[in-house]
């Protein structure tokens, strides 16, 4: 059975961190990672007040939805979601939370301020505080790639300033009828750098294989999952890929119950160009993408795709 590397982040080496982590992104588009400093008390009181949001009646969390930022903030209803190219919306819900900008801020057309719950009581605080560690995580992670890259280590820290990065809060709730193996998120690529994601440990994350086969993915409690997104594969000229995954339900007695989880998009500033890296062009791997394009221009190209935003 394949499993994905799990990869403590406690290195001392950090070049050998870079080479563990690029060598199971290159093969896999995927890592688990382990001792990544986020605090479990923390982790915990938000899972707490994401299944407490959700416990809410419908026109409750619909108060928080704003059909004008086209989900980039606050709530978005169930069956609003759809994969690029499947026939069915994803059985979920979400709340997005992003990155607060200062008054006039030179990027805040691209990026609304965050819509807050009236409750549950410590929503605000405790969201703000997991989406900072979880930035500083992922900017570590990505030094990591940098070195993998030949990179220097700093090299993405100007590309993810003030990048618009967001937190999302999914409820997958219980499918009435026979739900054993029924896909609760269509197979998918994600659209942005890299994407941490706590809550993979409940059964029902899959990769799709070089082989045509679904990979379960199964962390160890309080692991991160941790994926390529395209934006990363585009830069990359696909040296590092975005691999296809989705979400189905899982068999026996969980099959009937609720699924939570919190991925953190990272995702490089609005107004950063993507180009092709230079050392991932060569002959034997021609520049797929000779033209370059805004980081926000090529989120809302993607957003269109996935039904966020109206075309």
């Amino acid at each position: 059975m394949t499993q994905i590397p799990l990869i403590s982040l406690d290195a001392s080496d950090p070049d050998t961190l870079g080479s563990a982590l690029g060598e199971s992104f290159r093969t896999y588009g995927f890592a688990m990672v382990k001792d990544h400093e986020l605090d479990p008390d923390l982790i915990a009181k938000a899972w707490d007040l994401t299944e407490r949001l959700y416990s809410q009646e419908d026109t409750e969390k619909r108060r928080f939805h704003d059909p004008d930022i086209s989900g980039a903030r606050g709530y978005t209803p169930f069956k609003t979601e759809i994969a690029k190219g499947a026939a069915h919306h994803d059985l979920k819900e979400f709340w997005h939370v992003g990155r607060e900008l200062p008054e006039g801020h030179k990027l805040a057309d691209s990026m609304p301020p965050n819509i807050w719950p009236d409750r549950p009581e410590g929503f605000q605080p405790t969201f703000e505080q997991l989406f900072d560690a979880m930035d500083a995580v992922g900017a570590r992670i990505l030094s990591s790639i940098a070195r993998y890259l030949d990179l220097p280590a700093d090299w993405f820290d100007p590309a993810i300033e003030d990048g618009n990065s967001v937190l999302r809060l999914l409820h997958y709730p219980p499918i009435e009828g026979d739900p054993e193996g029924a896909i609760r998120a269509g197979a998918h690529e994600d659209i942005n750098l890299i994407t941490l994601l706590l809550g993979a440990e409940e059964a029902g994350l899959e990769i799709l294989g070089k082989d045509g086969e679904w990979i379960a993915v199964n962390p160890p409690e309080g692991a991160l999952v941790v994926n390529v997104g395209d934006m990363l594969q585009r830069l990359t000229n696909h040296v590092l890929p975005s691999t296809t995954h989705r979400v189905r339900n899982p068999s026996g007695a969980r099959a009937h119950h609720h699924r939570y989880s919190m991925p953190f998009f990272l995702h490089l500033r609005s107004d950063f160009p993507l180009q092709t890296l230079p050392g991932c062009i060569s002959a034997e791997r021609p520049n797929r993408y000779p033209e370059p394009i805004l980081a926000d221009d090529y989120l809302m190209e993607r957003l269109r795709e996935i039904g966020l935003v109206k075309a």
